[in-house]
């Protein structure tokens, strides 16, 4: 088995809610994506990434990324049932929703690289502490995999207080963005991270 085949096929195992998006074509570059942006780094499969918003952010107890991501597609499609429900069909694509959900943090294993960060803290007026966010070389990978544009804009403007403030996003990718907010709320509510990271409200 090549290494990229072994990294599709870690990422199929991690996420089971893989199998909610219909689009066979789009599951299979969502699973391209994470094994491309795996293969870039020294994580060789999506829990191997900490459970944390950011780098130095409180991760979650007993999670990784993986539970993350899961947890941000499942209420994402929790948002698309209730609205649904009570309103009527209103034009979620659910396909471009799961997908999104599941790839919206493609960039993090470069950010939380230890080889990446090492340098960034070595010599930050070199390249930038980090020299990429997140949504940002996520949207590098999310192209470079073949994903479509509607997935690509998730990805980037899922971070509604940072780059996503620019974007005005669409109806997929404002879920995601709330679902993923949300998330890390509760998780900080009910003291599933490893430290407080917002203040109690």
């Amino acid at each position: 088995m090549s290494d990229l085949e072994s990294l599709r096929e870690g990422v199929r195992q991690s996420l089971p809610e893989l199998a909610e998006i219909q689009d066979t074509a789009l599951r299979e570059k969502v699973v391209e994506a994470w094994a491309l942006a795996l293969s870039e780094t020294e994580y060789r499969k999506i829990e191997d990434i900490p459970g944390a918003a950011v780098p130095g952010a409180p991760p979650i107890k007993n999670g990784t990324q993986v539970e993350h991501l899961r947890g941000t597609a499942v209420l994402a499609l929790g948002i698309a049932d209730a609205m649904d429900k009570v309103f009527g069909p209103i034009g979620i694509d659910r396909n471009i929703l799961v997908a999104g959900a599941l790839a919206h943090d493609l960039g993090k294993p470069y950010e939380f690289s230890p080889r990446n960060r090492a340098r960034w803290e070595a010599k930050p007026a070199a390249a930038g502490k980090p020299a990429i966010r997140h949504p940002v070389y996520g949207v590098h990978i999310a192209l470079m995999a073949g994903l479509p544009e509607a997935v690509a804009h998730i990805v980037g403007a899922h971070s509604m207080h940072n780059e996503g403030q620019f974007v005005t996003p669409s109806l997929e990718a404002l879920i995601v963005r709330y679902a993923d907010s949300m998330q890390w709320r509760i998780l900080d509510k009910v003291d599933l991270l490893a430290g407080k990271r917002y203040p109690d409200v």
